[in-house]
């Protein structure tokens, strides 16, 4: 509920700042390490949205990749759950180096 809330404030403040009368689309992107789970995430928008300019808004999901530095291979490799083996050496020496972040990368405003 607070990723939701604080996803709403960052829309306001846009939305006053471009004179905005209604939002939208809302384009986030998502870490699929992140431990964010987008259908929860879009249920709690619509909750916490009610009776605001982002009332109605559509929340259009991006996923971003989990990627990982192999201390053996010396190489990024795609990551699919923390703590998982290289998939191309099978070893555990992996550093997360993408796919835990959330960030609202679009807002269209009318």
């Amino acid at each position: 509920m607070s990723l939701a809330e604080g996803v709403l404030q960052l829309v306001e403040e846009t939305a006053r700042r471009e004179n905005a009368k209604r939002v939208g689309i809302i384009v986030l992107e998502i870490g699929t390490l992140s431990s964010v789970e987008p259908d929860a995430l879009k249920f709690c928008f619509e909750s916490v949205a009610q009776g605001t300019i982002a009332q109605g808004a559509v929340l259009d999901i991006l996923a971003v990749q989990g990627a990982g530095w192999c201390v053996q291979c010396a190489e990024t490799v795609p990551m699919q759950e923390r703590y998982s083996a290289c998939p191309k050496c099978g070893r555990y020496q992996l550093q997360v180096t993408g796919g835990t972040e959330m960030r609202v990368k679009e807002i269209e405003v009318e």
